[in-house]
Order: C-alpha cells, then sequence, then structure tokens
C-alpha cells in the first residue's frame, strides 16, 4: 500500500545513549533524566542528529482519544511504548507536548479503514507529556500488511503545532521472533522488511526503538528531539 512521499521537512531525533541511560529497565512511571541538558549536549554525552520527518500515511484519523491504554482487549504481544519528547536545542524534556500514536493491530489492520472500518479506536490514541517529557502507551506489538514494514505512526504537536510526524520501527530479528508465536504466527511470511521498505529507506535508522524484555511483554523506547515551534 503505497503511503505518499516523504516530505521535506526535519525533525530532530535524539537517540542512542540518553535512550538507555535514561530510559533504563526501571519501574515505568520513575524514568531517569540525568545527564541531560546544554552541558551534555556539548561534553558531546547526548548527540541530536538531524533526521526527515516522514509521511503520516493514509491511515491518520485526528482528535483521538486521550488514554494510555489503545489495545481495546485486541490480542497481540503487550508493548509499552515510551516516549520522551525532548527540545532539540537543549535535550531538555518539553512539558504539555501532546504526542499523537497509530498502528496496525497484529493482524495488519487499521482502525478505521478496510477490515477495521467498523471501530475508529483501537490502536490509537493520544497523550501528554509530563514533567520528565514521557508518555507512555500500552498496546501490542504491531502486525504487518503488505508492502510495509512493521510500524508505528507518531505525531507530536505544540501550541496547536504539528512539531512532527514520523514513524517508528523495530529490528527484523525481534520481529521474526515475535511472529513465531499466535495471533501472528496464524498469518502468511511478511512481505516487507526493513531493508526493503520506501519509507524505512528514508531515515529509518534514526528511527529504531530501542527494545527490551519484561515478562511476556516488550518495552520499547525512544527520545524525539523537536523545535517548538
Amino acid at each position: 500500500m503505497d503511503e505518499g512521499k516523504v516530505t521535506r521537512r526535519g525533525s530532530l531525533l535524539r537517540l542512542g545513549g540518553l535512550v538507555a541511560g535514561a530510559i533504563g529497565i526501571g519501574g515505568i512511571e520513575s524514568e531517569r533524566t540525568e545527564g541531560a541538558g546544554p552541558a551534555a549536549v556539548a561534553s558531546g554525552a547526548v548527540s541530536c542528529v538531524l533526521t526527515p520527518e516522514q509521511t503520516e500515511g493514509p491511515y491518520y484519523i485526528p482528535n483521538e482519544a486521550v488514554r494510555r491504554n489503545i489495545t481495546e482487549s485486541r490480542p497481540g504481544t503487550a508493548l509499552l511504548l515510551r516516549a520522551f519528547v525532548v527540545n532539540a536545542s537543549t535535550c531538555k524534556p518539553i512539558r504539555g507536548a501532546a504526542v499523537d500514536v497509530w498502528h496496525a493491530d497484529a493482524s495488519g489492520v487499521y482502525s478505521g479503514f478496510g477490515q477495521g472500518a467498523g471501530n475508529r479506536s483501537f490502536m490509537r490514541g493520544i497523550q501528554r507529556t509530563n514533567a520528565k517529557g514521557l508518555v507512555l502507551f500500552r498496546t501490542v506489538y504491531p502486525g504487518w500488511y503488505p508492502g510495509r514494514t512493521v510500524h508505528i505512526h507518531v505525531k507530536v504537536h505544540l501550541g496547536g503545532n504539528v512539531v512532527h510526524t514520523g514513524q517508528l520501527y523495530f529490528p527484523d530479528k525481534l520481529t521474526d521472533r515475535v511472529f513465531r508465536r499466535v495471533p501472528y504466527s496464524r498469518r502468511g511470511r511478511r512481505t516487507t522488511r526493513n531493508s526493503n521498505d520506501f519509507v524505512f529507506a528514508n531515515g529509518g535508522r534514526r528511527s529504531m526503538l530501542s527494545l527490551s524484555k519484561r515478562g511476556s511483554a516488550y518495552v520499547a523506547a525512544i527520545t524525539m528531539g523537536v523545535h517548538r515551534s
């Protein structure tokens, strides 16, 4: 499915070391942010990398519900998505940013479209960042659909403006492992991987989620640096 051309606008995503250090594997409500800020940027401990934004695709529905759990009891491997939003100039957390996510369910279906047309809300939701720039979403590992690798769509809104539109990606080896389980294993082999995805080819490597295992679930984390206007 053609999701349109990649946009020309740029966005800053701060990934790598700070994600591992700031997110850790501790409690989901208490996140560390030590080491952030101008001094860390100047010292090289934190780097801000310019990466192109990516298409929002054809499945966006505006004005979704503000909520943390977006599964609506649909099946799939549990996934906790942790997303930090920071000021790209200082790497300081931004409070009150609205983070909007949407993705396919385990069977590769989007709510509001095709087989999911009868429901416009599963696997969709909005959260506002806390004082540490953090939002949490409880969802499931996304399924695949023809022509695209596995991904999550994201928008970041500040002061009524969209300051970032992008997509978040998973390591193929991990996806292969997850897809050996039900309900994913009931489908045929996926047709597209990161290496041959036309959207991933434009900045996808800098939009990779950092993943860790927690019991039978996975924790996915990323830090997105944005311009405030």
